[in-house]
């Protein structure tokens, strides 16, 4: 089983960028479909970025298109999410996540292992 930590979370004005990261252990970082969800105070747990193995295909949410970028290195068994012209709807807890299996539907029940999360929060 994958042990995923977060981290890179913070405090941040609207219009700023934040990079969060997901370190992987105990598993072949490979193997795993990876993701990014978010969930908000009163909300539900949504995805907001997802990438397959081999960083060949990307999955992004409406809400973040265009401003937030996922990326992988594999070498480095490192995950990371970049998130530009954050507004403060983007405020919640983030979440790294991995899937063993072939992702055909992006979505949070698509992953079994997950972090601890990190707190972003966006001040206007």
């Amino acid at each position: 089983q994958v042990q995923l930590v977060e981290s890179g979370g913070g405090l941040v004005q609207a219009g700023g960028s934040l990079r969060l990261s997901c370190a992987a252990s105990g598993g072949t970082f490979s193997s795993y479909a990876m993701g990014w969800s978010r969930q908000a105070p009163g909300k539900e747990r949504e995805l907001v970025a997802g990438i397959s193995r081999s960083g060949g295909t990307i999955y992004y949410a409406d809400s973040v298109k265009g401003r937030f970028t996922i990326s992988r290195d594999n070498a480095k068994n490192t995950m990371y999410l970049q998130m530009n012209s954050l507004v403060p709807e983007d405020t919640a807890v983030y979440y790294c996540a991995a899937s063993r299996n072939y992702v055909t539907s992006w979505s949070v029940p698509a992953f079994g292992s997950w972090g601890q999360g990190t707190q972003v929060t966006v001040y206007s």
